[in-house]
């Protein structure tokens, strides 16, 4: 232990640096924790050694990735995208394990470490893939769709990739066929088993832990479930880190998914982080530099091989060969499940140092190019198919309504979070039209696909605000619980126009003076309006006459809340942020072909057990709020619920099942 602390306290130290560094630049951070590792390890510096200790973390490293990996998958979703999941995906696992395997055995591999080495180089990586066309608005383009469908199968596909390495691993390399075919039907019965008992034992058991209201006890549990079915597939010759997989797939059929991944997180990152630093501690950077063509032609290798084999296999389902091309590039990377692969093999022996030092760098490059690639995939794609930008097509009907709306009557609600759209079903009840601006992309595109007229953009510019048809507002509402940008929009709107009522909403009264100077009509702090709230009906309840009491508010009002804002702060005083906002929200489901919701009306889809509330339904571009119970579903639709986050899962999960 005295040898192996300062070990780790020297790669936490340089990781903190490194990792820090590479998120100024957008990058994933299992970059950095490889980069410490290759740097401190022993090939460059050699300032860490690998022990015993080190392995273990990263092992334990492996099996909580695998963990919250599985926390990821949903069964629902794969029914519901049975044809993109099972048919392109099953057919890109296929074949681009086939190919790069068929390579593999070429180079003189043994067959069953060549399949393993496929299957490694046919995964592609979730979370960059996933969160780049989240951050561009493309998961629900065709391509979007497509990458997703196949990315859940490859969930899937690595159940069996994972039991081959654990079963060759522990044979040594003397392993026959029918150990293999046994090993395979062994993980397929975990599978089956894992997946019942998510839906049938952990869902009570969780309820039960869940009723005590003890954090601990619920981290506890989940530490529990995890390293239980990891010893459980060990125990039968299988690997940790499957067990560990189907224990967070089982997870992710309950309601418990979202506070399991909280309390596993800490655990996680940590023991992740060391998992790829090991990692790094075998790249040998000067053979990794001395062979850099090699490492090119392999980076080269699995991306247009991939993106070929994507592209032909798309080609069908996507309708163009443009948006297959699109499809194939966004997958072409690799990702952490060929990491853990590889690891797996590297670990029992099964691969040369120096096969894994070449293919490890080649992996790893893709990853880092993997968001430039995503980003980029419309240019690159008609670049090679040398195709021009269409020309400028007509408007959407949603932005055509919203342009004609802004040439009418209207409120601008700059800010569309809680309190803005609050504000706007208020007026929408009322028959009253508005047009809302907001600054987070995600929240604009639910917003429209649920039919509001919501856009994205700065309040604050000049250019937005004329966009918005600010010369034909009746008001403008001024939502943003930050000061300093309510400050500059109600400047920027008084520049533009001086008549417009200008309302808005603040914290408490630290701006009120500024924001007043500055030439907003109303403000209303929030915390003195709920006080304002609290003495209303506390004179009601004393008896005090109506009219005393709205005389007594218009006074306070009138007078800035001054009898209100004498008051004595605490020490430790702060403004009431909107992190104490309740949690429950918004969020649209599209319901796709061969869903269970299609031909079946709402009041039987909350009998199945979608418990939130439908507050409206989108179809054809036409926007039904409240909808009747009795409405049937049809392929398209956009329906917007409305309840708790978990709430929220479990009915797009019964609306999406198949």
């Amino acid at each position: 232990m005295d040898s192996t602390l300062p070990d780790i306290l020297l790669l936490l130290a340089a990781t903190l640096v490194v990792v820090s560094t590479l998120r100024r630049f957008a990058l994933p951070p299992v970059l950095g924790f490889l980069v410490v590792g290759g740097l401190l390890g022993p090939f460059a510096l050699g300032w860490v050694e690998e022990t015993e200790t080190t392995r273990a973390l990263a092992e334990f490293g492996v099996v909580f990735l695998l963990f919250t990996l599985g926390l990821e998958f949903s069964l629902s979703r794969m029914i519901a995208m049975r044809h993109e999941v099972f048919v392109l995906g099953g057919a890109q696992v296929a074949v681009t394990a086939t190919a790069f395997g068929a390579i593999a055995w070429w180079l003189g591999a043994p067959p069953a470490v060549a399949v393993v080495l496929g299957g490694a180089v046919a995964m592609s990586s979730t979370a960059i893939v996933m969160q780049q066309l989240a951050e561009q608005e493309e998961i629900n383009r065709t391509h979007g769709r497509l990458a997703f469908g196949v990315l859940l199968f490859q969930d899937l596909a690595f159940v069996p990739f994972l039991a081959l390495a654990g079963v060759i691993g522990a044979a040594g390399g003397e392993h026959s066929a029918s150990d293999v075919g046994f090993a395979v039907l062994k993980a397929a019965a975990a599978l089956a088993i894992v997946l019942a008992a998510g839906r049938w034992l952990m869902r009570p058991m969780f309820h039960e832990i869940a009723r005590a209201r003890t954090r601990e006890l619920f981290t506890v549990a989940v530490l529990f479930v995890a390293m239980a079915a990891a010893w459980a597939t060990h125990a039968v010759g299988l690997s940790l880190a499957l067990g560990a997989f189907l224990a967070g797939m089982m997870l992710a059929e309950t309601e418990y998914r979202y506070q399991v991944e909280s309390g596993i997180r800490p655990f996680r990152d940590t023991l992740l982080g060391l998992f790829f630093v090991t990692i790094g501690m075998k790249l040998d950077l000067s053979l990794i530099l001395g062979q850099l063509a090699v490492v090119a032609g392999l980076l080269a290798g699995i991306l247009v091989l991939k993106t070929a084999i994507i592209t032909l296999l798309a080609r069908r389902r996507a309708g163009s060969w443009f948006k297959s091309l699109r499809t194939g590039i966004v997958l072409s990377e690799g990702g952490e499940f060929g990491f853990a692969l590889i690891a797996l093999l590297l670990q029992n022996r099964l691969i040369a140092q120096d096969t894994t030092q070449l293919l490890l760098a080649a992996i790893t490059l893709s990853m880092v190019v993997s968001p430039l690639l995503i980003r980029h995939n419309k240019l690159i794609a008609r670049f090679i198919l040398r195709e021009r930008p269409p020309a400028a097509r007509a408007a959407a009907p949603a932005d055509l309504a919203t342009e004609a709306l802004a040439r009418r009557r209207h409120v601008i609600l700059c800010g569309y979070g809680r309190v803005g759209q609050n504000v706007a079903r208020v007026l929408d009840r009322q028959g009253l039209e508005y047009i809302a601006m907001d600054l987070d992309p995600f929240r604009v595109r639910t917003a429209r696909e649920a039919g509001d007229p919501v856009i994205y953009g700065d309040a604050a510019e000049p250019e937005m605000l004329e966009a918005v048809g600010l010369e034909h507002a009746s008001a403008v509402v001024v939502t943003f619980a930050d000061p300093e940008r309510a400050l500059g929009i109600v400047q920027a709107v008084r520049r533009a126009r001086q008549d417009v009522p200008l309302l808005v909403r603040t914290a408490d009264d630290t701006y009120l003076e500024r924001l007043l100077a500055a030439g907003a009509t109303e403000v209303i702090p929030e915390t003195l309006e709920a006080a304002l709230m609290l003495v209303s009906h506390a004179l009601l309840v004393l008896d005090v006459p109506m009219s005393r009491v709205v005389k007594t508010v218009g006074e306070i009002r009138r007078h800035r809340y001054s009898l209100l804002r004498s008051v004595f702060r605490g020490e430790r005083a702060e403004a009431i942020g909107e992190e104490h906002s309740l949690r429950e929200e918004l969020h649209t489901v599209v319901i796709p072909p061969g869903a269970w919701a299609v031909d079946r009306s709402i009041a039987e889809a909350r009998q199945r057990g979608a418990e939130v509330s439908f507050t409206a339904v989108r179809r054809e571009g036409i926007v039904g709020r409240d909808p009747d119970p009795g409405m049937k579903l049809r392929p398209g639709d956009v329906v917007v619920l409305y309840g708790m986050p978990e709430a929220l899962e479990h009915a797009e999960a019964v609306l999406l099942a198949g």
